[in-house]
């Protein structure tokens, strides 16, 4: 497994007041955290920073203070080295999947390993067959049920082959039963997974598991310690 090393991570961005006065806002403070198992999750509220905590993970954010590494590898500095090694799902998966088919998608993720054409073509429909998707390989992307479009999200991600799978909220705008099959093909997976998710039930999967509240990490443990902190959190009035 990757190491995932946070020390004192903290991200601010700036805002504009009514009056044009610019100041910060502090969307994450002091993560410290050393991350080495296979299967981690990050629960809180909306808002809270989950998200931008896992984006720092493949440089799509950036910290403003403290350090981050993945296997040595700082996102930031070395964006390129790092979206090799860690792959990024997004919640909607329609904003992922740039091309009109499944097939297509998958070939533009392999544009880079295969550069016969009829070799990339080959292994796409390979990579959807292996993922039970083989049969709609050729189907509109706006065709699919959203169950389907997020597996071919995560093949494409899975194309490159990378060490590390970042899923931001993978399964919030499924239904039961996509819910039920898309974490099923993510705890399935034989990379390491770092899951942000309100889905309790998937997150109570997990070997370890965070709690993040107005950009802190409140809690670090076991998954069943972690949701029951959770709940107790959701049941404390917030402050004003």
């Amino acid at each position: 497994m990757s190491r995932i090393q946070f020390r004192e991570v903290g991200v601010s961005v700036p805002v504009w007041g009514e009056r044009g006065q610019q100041h910060h806002k502090q969307l994450l403070s002091g993560i410290t955290a050393d991350l080495t198992e296979r299967r981690i999750a990050i629960i809180g509220a909306n808002g809270s920073g989950k998200s931008t905590l896992l984006r720092l993970l493949n440089g799509l954010a950036s910290a403003t203070s403290g350090q981050l590494l993945v296997d040595g590898i700082d996102p930031a500095k070395d964006p390129k080295a790092i979206r090799q090694k860690v792959g990024f799902i997004f919640t909607d998966p329609l904003s992922q999947l740039v091309m009109s088919t499944p097939a297509d998608d998958l070939e533009l993720s392999l544009r880079k390993r295969l550069k016969d054409r009829k070799q990339r073509r080959q292994r796409a429909l390979e990579i959807l067959d292996e993922r039970g998707l083989g049969r709609v390989a050729d189907q509109s992307i706006y065709d699919l049920s959203g169950g389907e479009r997020q597996l071919v999200s995560m093949a494409t991600v899975l194309a490159v082959e990378p060490d590390v799978v970042v899923a931001d909220e993978p399964t919030t705008l499924l239904d039961l039963r996509n819910r039920l099959r898309v974490g099923e093909a993510l705890m399935d997976l034989d990379q390491q997974l770092v899951v942000a998710t309100h889905d309790l039930d998937l997150a109570a999967r997990a070997d370890r598991a965070l709690v993040i509240e107005a950009g802190r990490c409140v809690f670090d443990g076991s998954p069943d310690a972690a949701i029951d902190h959770y709940r107790q959190l959701m049941h404390t009035p917030a402050p004003r």
